[in-house]
Protein backbone atom coordinates (compact mmCIF):
# COMPACT_ATOMS: atom_id res chain seq x y z
CA UNK A 1 0.00 0.00 0.00
CA UNK A 2 1.55 3.37 -0.77
CA UNK A 3 2.29 5.20 1.66
CA UNK A 4 -0.29 8.61 2.45
CA UNK A 5 0.84 11.93 1.65
CA UNK A 6 -0.58 15.65 1.84
CA UNK A 7 -2.35 15.16 -1.62
CA UNK A 8 -4.59 12.14 0.30
CA UNK A 9 -5.49 14.76 3.15
CA UNK A 10 -8.91 16.24 2.56
CA UNK A 11 -12.23 16.94 3.41
CA UNK A 12 -14.58 15.78 5.56
CA UNK A 13 -12.47 14.11 8.75
CA UNK A 14 -14.26 13.05 12.25
CA UNK A 15 -12.87 13.38 15.27
CA UNK A 16 -14.67 10.29 16.88
CA UNK A 17 -16.26 9.94 20.00
CA UNK A 18 -15.70 6.75 22.17
CA UNK A 19 -18.72 5.42 22.94
CA UNK A 20 -18.58 4.26 26.74
CA UNK A 21 -21.04 1.88 28.73
CA UNK A 22 -22.69 3.74 32.24
CA UNK A 23 -19.90 2.50 34.16
CA UNK A 24 -17.32 4.13 31.85
CA UNK A 25 -16.34 0.89 30.14
CA UNK A 26 -15.73 0.83 26.03
CA UNK A 27 -19.26 0.09 24.01
CA UNK A 28 -17.43 -1.85 21.02
CA UNK A 29 -20.55 -2.69 19.26
CA UNK A 30 -21.67 1.04 19.14
CA UNK A 31 -18.19 2.04 17.90
CA UNK A 32 -18.52 -0.81 14.86
CA UNK A 33 -21.62 0.57 13.96
CA UNK A 34 -20.60 4.37 14.18
CA UNK A 35 -17.34 3.65 12.12
CA UNK A 36 -19.66 1.57 9.59
CA UNK A 37 -22.34 4.79 9.50
CA UNK A 38 -19.18 6.92 8.52
CA UNK A 39 -18.11 4.82 6.40
CA UNK A 40 -21.52 4.60 4.49
CA UNK A 41 -21.49 8.55 4.40
CA UNK A 42 -18.39 8.09 2.44
CA UNK A 43 -16.56 10.17 5.29
CA UNK A 44 -12.87 10.73 4.59
CA UNK A 45 -11.44 10.22 7.61
CA UNK A 46 -12.14 9.09 10.59
CA UNK A 47 -9.63 9.82 13.69
CA UNK A 48 -9.53 7.19 16.83
CA UNK A 49 -7.96 8.58 19.99
CA UNK A 50 -8.38 12.32 19.25
CA UNK A 51 -9.26 14.85 22.07
CA UNK A 52 -13.06 14.24 21.52
CA UNK A 53 -12.57 10.66 21.63
CA UNK A 54 -11.26 11.10 25.26
CA UNK A 55 -7.62 10.18 24.33
CA UNK A 56 -6.01 11.29 27.48
CA UNK A 57 -8.21 8.87 29.65
CA UNK A 58 -7.89 5.59 27.19
CA UNK A 59 -4.97 3.17 27.61
CA UNK A 60 -2.78 1.88 25.22
CA UNK A 61 -4.70 -1.81 25.18
CA UNK A 62 -7.97 0.20 24.61
CA UNK A 63 -6.28 2.56 21.89
CA UNK A 64 -4.92 -0.52 20.50
CA UNK A 65 -8.22 -2.29 20.36
CA UNK A 66 -10.06 0.49 19.05
CA UNK A 67 -7.56 1.22 16.47
CA UNK A 68 -7.16 -2.40 14.62
CA UNK A 69 -11.02 -2.36 14.56
CA UNK A 70 -11.37 1.18 12.67
CA UNK A 71 -8.56 -0.63 10.30
CA UNK A 72 -10.61 -3.12 9.46
CA UNK A 73 -13.69 -1.39 9.38
CA UNK A 74 -12.16 0.84 6.69
CA UNK A 75 -10.15 -1.37 4.85
CA UNK A 76 -11.06 -1.07 1.06
CA UNK A 77 -13.23 2.01 1.62
CA UNK A 78 -12.88 5.32 1.00
CA UNK A 79 -12.46 6.39 4.75
CA UNK A 80 -8.70 6.18 6.14
CA UNK A 81 -8.03 6.01 9.72
CA UNK A 82 -5.83 8.56 11.68
CA UNK A 83 -4.62 7.35 14.73
CA UNK A 84 -4.34 10.26 17.91
CA UNK A 85 -1.08 9.55 19.47
CA UNK A 86 0.61 12.84 21.02
CA UNK A 87 2.05 13.19 24.58
CA UNK A 88 4.58 14.87 26.37
CA UNK A 89 7.12 12.43 26.12
CA UNK A 90 8.26 11.80 22.65
CA UNK A 91 9.84 8.38 23.09
CA UNK A 92 6.32 7.33 23.91
CA UNK A 93 4.98 8.91 20.92
CA UNK A 94 6.94 7.16 19.07
CA UNK A 95 5.89 3.77 20.25
CA UNK A 96 2.79 4.79 20.11
CA UNK A 97 3.42 5.72 16.28
CA UNK A 98 5.07 2.53 15.59
CA UNK A 99 2.22 0.63 17.01
CA UNK A 100 -0.41 2.66 14.89
CA UNK A 101 1.86 1.60 11.81
CA UNK A 102 1.52 -2.15 12.97
CA UNK A 103 -2.30 -1.99 13.37
CA UNK A 104 -2.22 -0.33 9.15
CA UNK A 105 -3.30 3.37 10.02
CA UNK A 106 -2.78 5.76 7.21
CA UNK A 107 -1.16 7.93 9.58
CA UNK A 108 -1.12 9.94 12.92
CA UNK A 109 -2.24 12.73 14.55
CA UNK A 110 0.58 14.27 17.22
CA UNK A 111 -0.62 17.33 19.38
CA UNK A 112 1.90 19.33 20.72
CA UNK A 113 2.81 18.61 24.59
CA UNK A 114 0.85 19.93 26.80
CA UNK A 115 1.45 21.36 30.47
CA UNK A 116 5.25 21.80 29.70
CA UNK A 117 6.17 25.47 28.56
CA UNK A 118 8.59 25.12 25.47
CA UNK A 119 10.09 26.93 23.38
CA UNK A 120 9.14 27.03 19.26
CA UNK A 121 12.99 25.96 18.99
CA UNK A 122 12.15 23.18 21.63
CA UNK A 123 8.70 22.73 19.54
CA UNK A 124 10.85 22.01 16.16
CA UNK A 125 13.17 19.41 18.68
CA UNK A 126 9.65 17.40 19.83
CA UNK A 127 8.74 16.77 16.33
CA UNK A 128 11.67 16.44 13.94
CA UNK A 129 12.73 14.04 16.25
CA UNK A 130 9.46 11.79 16.65
CA UNK A 131 9.40 12.37 12.64
CA UNK A 132 13.18 10.85 12.31
CA UNK A 133 12.24 7.69 14.08
CA UNK A 134 8.12 7.39 13.14
CA UNK A 135 7.71 5.19 9.84
CA UNK A 136 4.10 6.53 9.49
CA UNK A 137 3.55 10.10 8.28
CA UNK A 138 2.69 12.89 10.82
CA UNK A 139 -0.03 15.25 10.99
CA UNK A 140 0.79 18.02 13.30
CA UNK A 141 -2.00 19.09 15.64
CA UNK A 142 -2.30 23.09 17.26
CA UNK A 143 -4.71 23.38 20.04
CA UNK A 144 -3.12 26.45 22.52
CA UNK A 145 -6.58 26.90 23.98
CA UNK A 146 -5.98 23.08 25.55
CA UNK A 147 -2.18 22.50 25.41
CA UNK A 148 -1.34 25.98 26.21
CA UNK A 149 1.22 26.18 23.54
CA UNK A 150 1.15 27.66 20.11
CA UNK A 151 3.03 26.65 16.98
CA UNK A 152 3.63 29.24 15.11
CA UNK A 153 3.26 29.31 11.76
CA UNK A 154 7.29 29.79 11.66
CA UNK A 155 7.40 27.10 13.21
CA UNK A 156 4.87 24.74 11.13
CA UNK A 157 7.06 26.14 8.02
CA UNK A 158 10.02 24.38 9.62
CA UNK A 159 8.69 21.31 10.30
CA UNK A 160 6.17 21.07 6.92
CA UNK A 161 10.06 20.76 5.05
CA UNK A 162 10.88 17.23 7.04
CA UNK A 163 9.40 14.15 4.28
CA UNK A 164 6.97 12.58 6.43
CA UNK A 165 5.10 15.64 8.72
CA UNK A 166 2.27 15.60 5.70
CA UNK A 167 -0.07 18.29 7.63
CA UNK A 168 -1.62 20.41 10.27
CA UNK A 169 -4.78 20.27 12.14
CA UNK A 170 -4.94 23.66 12.93
CA UNK A 171 -7.39 24.49 15.85
CA UNK A 172 -6.66 28.43 15.96
CA UNK A 173 -9.24 29.73 14.33
CA UNK A 174 -7.03 32.54 13.03
CA UNK A 175 -7.93 32.95 9.16
CA UNK A 176 -4.58 34.66 8.63
CA UNK A 177 -2.36 32.21 10.05
CA UNK A 178 -4.15 29.18 7.72
CA UNK A 179 -3.86 31.42 4.37
CA UNK A 180 0.04 31.33 5.95
CA UNK A 181 0.01 27.62 6.53
CA UNK A 182 -1.36 27.21 2.61
CA UNK A 183 1.68 28.51 1.56
CA UNK A 184 3.54 25.28 2.15
CA UNK A 185 3.85 22.95 -0.82
CA UNK A 186 2.95 19.51 -0.50
CA UNK A 187 1.37 19.95 3.40
CA UNK A 188 -2.39 19.90 3.78
CA UNK A 189 -4.04 22.17 6.22
CA UNK A 190 -6.96 21.11 8.43
CA UNK A 191 -9.19 22.86 9.98
CA UNK A 192 -9.75 22.28 13.80
CA UNK A 193 -12.48 24.75 14.46
CA UNK A 194 -15.86 23.70 12.97
CA UNK A 195 -17.48 27.13 13.34
CA UNK A 196 -14.38 28.52 10.84
CA UNK A 197 -13.73 25.98 8.66
CA UNK A 198 -15.89 27.24 5.40
CA UNK A 199 -14.03 30.24 5.65
CA UNK A 200 -10.73 27.91 6.24
CA UNK A 201 -11.45 26.45 3.16
CA UNK A 202 -12.45 29.44 1.26
CA UNK A 203 -8.94 30.36 1.66
CA UNK A 204 -6.88 27.05 0.86
CA UNK A 205 -7.40 24.61 3.92
CA UNK A 206 -7.82 21.19 2.45
CA UNK A 207 -10.10 20.04 5.38
CA UNK A 208 -11.66 19.76 8.23
CA UNK A 209 -11.68 17.86 11.17
CA UNK A 210 -15.11 18.26 12.83
CA UNK A 211 -16.90 17.64 16.35
CA UNK A 212 -20.26 18.16 14.53
CA UNK A 213 -19.65 15.30 11.59
CA UNK A 214 -20.33 13.09 14.73
CA UNK A 215 -23.64 13.73 14.40
CA UNK A 216 -24.11 15.73 11.12
CA UNK A 217 -21.28 14.10 8.74
CA UNK A 218 -23.56 14.30 5.40
CA UNK A 219 -23.74 17.85 5.93
CA UNK A 220 -19.88 18.76 6.61
CA UNK A 221 -19.09 16.24 4.17
CA UNK A 222 -21.39 18.36 1.06
CA UNK A 223 -19.88 21.57 2.41
CA UNK A 224 -16.31 19.99 2.25
CA UNK A 225 -17.84 18.94 -1.18
CA UNK A 226 -18.88 22.37 -2.07
CA UNK A 227 -16.07 24.38 -1.29
CA UNK A 228 -13.91 21.80 -3.69
CA UNK A 229 -16.05 22.34 -6.30
CA UNK A 230 -15.55 26.27 -6.36
CA UNK A 231 -19.29 26.66 -5.02
CA UNK A 232 -18.02 28.21 -1.85
CA UNK A 233 -21.17 30.92 -1.61
CA UNK A 234 -23.14 27.75 -1.16
CA UNK A 235 -20.95 26.05 1.66
CA UNK A 236 -21.48 29.29 3.58
CA UNK A 237 -24.86 29.38 3.25
CA UNK A 238 -25.58 25.51 4.30
CA UNK A 239 -23.19 26.19 7.09
CA UNK A 240 -25.53 29.14 8.70
CA UNK A 241 -27.92 26.36 9.42
CA UNK A 242 -25.84 24.65 11.82
CA UNK A 243 -24.82 27.68 13.56
CA UNK A 244 -26.75 26.87 16.59
CA UNK A 245 -25.27 23.18 16.38
CA UNK A 246 -21.56 24.48 16.61
CA UNK A 247 -22.41 27.09 19.49
CA UNK A 248 -24.24 23.81 21.31
CA UNK A 249 -21.05 21.75 20.83
CA UNK A 250 -19.11 24.35 22.68
CA UNK A 251 -20.69 26.06 24.71
CA UNK A 252 -19.31 23.72 27.32
CA UNK A 253 -15.50 21.83 27.21
CA UNK A 254 -15.61 18.72 24.38
CA UNK A 255 -16.46 16.33 24.18
CA UNK A 256 -19.17 16.79 26.75
CA UNK A 257 -21.72 18.36 24.96
CA UNK A 258 -21.56 16.12 21.56
CA UNK A 259 -21.59 12.94 23.85
CA UNK A 260 -24.44 14.05 25.63
CA UNK A 261 -26.15 15.04 22.11
CA UNK A 262 -25.69 11.61 20.50
CA UNK A 263 -26.88 9.94 23.87
CA UNK A 264 -30.34 11.96 23.79
CA UNK A 265 -30.53 10.62 20.06
CA UNK A 266 -30.17 7.19 20.98
CA UNK A 267 -26.49 7.03 19.02
CA UNK A 268 -24.56 5.76 22.00
CA UNK A 269 -24.70 4.89 25.34
CA UNK A 270 -24.55 7.45 28.57
CA UNK A 271 -20.88 7.09 29.50
CA UNK A 272 -18.04 9.38 29.79
CA UNK A 273 -14.90 8.93 31.39
CA UNK A 274 -14.20 10.52 34.76
CA UNK A 275 -13.55 13.45 35.95
CA UNK A 276 -15.34 14.72 32.51
CA UNK A 277 -19.61 14.61 33.19
CA UNK A 278 -22.28 15.13 30.77
CA UNK A 279 -23.88 18.29 29.65
CA UNK A 280 -26.97 18.47 31.34
CA UNK A 281 -29.69 19.30 28.41
CA UNK A 282 -32.30 22.09 28.41
CA UNK A 283 -35.05 20.40 25.80
CA UNK A 284 -36.22 23.83 24.21
CA UNK A 285 -31.75 24.15 23.40
CA UNK A 286 -31.67 20.88 21.90
CA UNK A 287 -35.30 19.67 20.10
CA UNK A 288 -34.49 22.21 17.21
CA UNK A 289 -31.22 20.12 16.84
CA UNK A 290 -32.43 16.31 17.00
CA UNK A 291 -34.48 16.04 14.05
CA UNK A 292 -31.78 16.40 11.38
CA UNK A 293 -29.71 14.20 13.51
CA UNK A 294 -32.16 11.35 13.66
CA UNK A 295 -32.81 11.52 10.24
CA UNK A 296 -28.67 11.56 9.24
CA UNK A 297 -28.35 8.65 11.65
CA UNK A 298 -31.36 6.77 10.61
CA UNK A 299 -30.13 7.12 6.73
CA UNK A 300 -27.81 4.29 7.55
Amino acid sequence: MAQTQAKDLSGCMVALVTPMNADGSINFDQWQQLIQWHVANKTDAIIVAGTTGESVLLDTKEIDQLSQQAVQLCQNTATQVIIGTGGIDPDKVIAANQQAQSNGAAAVLVVTPYYLTLSQEALYQHFSYIAEHSGLPIILYNVPSRTGIDLHAATTKKLAKIDNIIGIKEAKADMKRVAELTKNKNFAVLSGDDGSFVEAMALGAHGVISVAANVRPQAIKTMCSQIQLGNVEQARQMNKRLVSLYDFLFHEPNPCPVKSLMHHTNMVSSGIRKPLVLTQLKMNQVRPLTQPIIQEFNSK
